[in-house]
C-alpha cells in the first residue's frame, strides 16, 4: 500500500496529462465513431443492395476480428499512404472499430420507431429525409442514449491499447512508469484506479443524460 501512495505522488503529473490524453483520444475516436456509425446505418436500412452489401461486411470483419490486430492492421495501413502522428492514426483505427458497433445501435434504434410516423410525415408533404431528420432521428437518439453510453464506455477502455502505438496515455504511461520503478503491479494498481474513476464519472453522466431524456422523469416529450 506504501508503494502505491509512492507511485501515486511520484508520477501524478505524468499520469494526470496521459489522463488528459486519454480523454481527449476518447473523445477525438467516439465523436468520429458517431459519424462513421451513422453512415452505416443508413447504408444497412437502405434499398440499395449494394450499400447493405458494404455495410454488412463492414460490421461483420470488424466484430469478427480483435480490436488489436484491427488496430495495428488500420495504423500501418494508414500510415504507409498519409503521414499521420500515432495519436490520429490511432484515433481513427478506434473509431472505424467503435463505428461498427455505433452502426447497430443506430440501425437498431431507427428501426424500432413505429413505421406509421414516417408515412404519417410523408402524407403531410414532407420529404423522406427532411421526415428522417426531423421526426425519426431525435426519437432514435434518444433510445439510442443507453447503449450508446455503455459503447462510450468500452471505447474508454479500449482507447489503452493505442499504447502500443506510442501515444502515452494511461496505459502507456503506466508501461513506461513501471520500466522505471521496477513495481509493475502497484503501478499497473494505480493506473486501473484513474481508469475506474474517468469510468464512474462517464456512467454518472450518461445516467444523468438518460433520466433528462427520459420523458416518464420530467425530461423531454415522450414520442
Amino acid at each position: 500500500m506504501t508503494d502505491m501512495w509512492q507511485i501515486l505522488g511520484e508520477y501524478f503529473v505524468p499520469f494526470l496529462e496521459a489522463t488528459g490524453v486519454t480523454l481527449k483520444l476518447t473523445a477525438v475516436s467516439l465523436m468520429m465513431a458517431v459519424g462513421i456509425g451513422l453512415i452505416v446505418a443508413f447504408m444497412k436500412i437502405s434499398k440499395n443492395r449494394g450499400l447493405r452489401a458494404i455495410a454488412y461486411v463492414y460490421i461483420t470483419v470488424i466484430r469478427g476480428t480483435p480490436l488489436i490486430v484491427q488496430l495495428m492492421f488500420l495504423y500501418f495501413g494508414i500510415t504507409a499512404i498519409v503521414v499521420l502522428s500515432s495519436f490520429w492514426a490511432g484515433s481513427l483505427a478506434l473509431a472505424v472499430h467503435a463505428g461498427a458497433y455505433v452502426a447497430e445501435i443506430f440501425r437498431g434504434s431507427i428501426q424500432s420507431i413505429d413505421r406509421g410516423q414516417m408515412e404519417a410525415s410523408r402524407s403531410l408533404g414532407v420529404s423522406h429525409w427532411k421526415s428522417m431528420r426531423l421526426v425519426i432521428l431525435p426519437q432514435a437518439f434518444r433510445r439510442a442514449i443507453p447503449p450508446l453510453g455503455n459503447q462510450f464506455i468500452i471505447g474508454l477502455k479500449d482507447s489503452s491499447l493505442v499504447a502500443y502505438l506510442g501515444v502515452a496515455e494511461l496505459y502507456g504511461t503506466a508501461l513506461s512508469a513501471q520500466a522505471e520503478n521496477f513495481m509493475p503491479f502497484e503501478t499497473y494498481v494505480v493506473a486501473g484506479m484513474y481508469y475506474l474513476v474517468l469510468v464512474l464519472i462517464f456512467s454518472l453522466l450518461v445516467s444523468r443524460l438518460e433520466k433528462r431524456m427520459d420523458p416518464m422523469k420530467g425530461g423531454v416529450a415522450n414520442d
